[in-house]
């Protein structure tokens, strides 16, 4: 009588290939959510950056806003304390790790630069600092990506 089966090895060579397999499967989806979490970062940056500007046109200051965070608690961006004027941002966006943008304004209030976070290292793109900018945190150590108002480098 001939038995029809897989022998152990077999089975421990399909498990190790599968495992393999996996773990390649894993390491780029996790790479995919980081690539993932920074677009959102940079696009959120660049509204903050023209959602500013409108705001500077119409009251010729950047928006003073309290510490060097941008709130965290949803805040809308208005051109009047009440909001009963004109809205600049419906929402102030945050972070998806941090939960905050960091933000700086000049003392006269005529410029600004806005930081977060970049997780991918191996992104070098546009307005990127793999180094970290100096003298900032974003709750992930130095800042990473930034933009600021046209009349200042970051």
């Amino acid at each position: 009588m001939k038995n029809k089966g897989f022998t152990l090895v077999e089975l421990l060579i399909v498990i190790v290939i599968l495992g393999v397999l996996s773990s390649f499967v894993t390491g780029n989806f996790l790479n995919s959510l980081k690539k993932g979490r920074d677009t959102k970062r940079k696009g959120d940056l660049q509204q903050l950056q023209k959602a500013f500007e409108l705001y500077y046109e119409d009251t010729r200051t950047y928006p003073a806003l309290s510490g060097n965070k941008i709130p965290t608690t949803n805040a809308p961006l208005c051109y009047s304390d009440d909001c009963s004027t004109k809205y600049y941002m419906q929402q102030m966006p945050t972070d998806v790790n941090t939960n905050y943008y960091y933000y700086y304004v000049s003392d006269k209030k005529t410029y600004y630069k806005i930081y977060s976070c970049i997780e991918n290292a191996d992104d070098n793109g546009t307005n990127v600092k793999q180094a970290g900018y100096d003298n900032t945190n974003c709750g992930c150590g130095k800042c990473k990506f930034g933009v600021s108002s046209s009349n200042v480098a970051l």
